[in-house]
């Protein structure tokens, strides 16, 4: 199964992997793809990568979340970002057509890191 690795430099942070994604599909790919991350502490998401909306993504998940108070903070301290993971989901399904995702013209794919930085796993299965 194809995987890229993705480094965050940001707590809670949402980047456009659109072209590592694209990158790991076969040439002649029509389908689907699903796009998997493979942590309990980022997401994967479609949306529009214009940096401000990138930007009023996180401070939505920051703002819906606080970052403690939670019984898991006993163990890693990380109680915030699982949560948050969960509200964005862990993979996506993208239609594929000649290698490309057929993405409407605003949408990219977004992984959303929400235990960062770090360096994440992507899973991306053409089907």
């Amino acid at each position: 199964m194809p995987t890229v690795s993705v480094s965050t430099s940001e707590h809670l942070e949402v980047r456009d992997v659109t072209e590592e994604v694209t990158a790991l599909l076969p040439e002649d790919a029509d389908g689907v793809a699903t796009v998997f991350v493979r942590h309990t502490t980022a997401g994967v998401t479609v949306n529009e990568a214009e940096s401000r909306l990138l930007g009023d993504l996180s401070d939505a998940l920051d703002g819906l979340v606080p970052d403690d108070g939670w019984a898991h903070d006993e163990i890693d301290d990380n109680a915030d970002s699982h949560v948050r993971a969960m509200l964005v989901g862990p993979s996506v399904t993208v239609p594929v057509s000649d290698g490309q995702p057929d993405l409407g013209a605003w949408q990219s794919i977004l992984l959303v890191e929400c235990d960062g930085p770090r360096t994440r796993t992507l899973q991306v299965c053409p089907h």
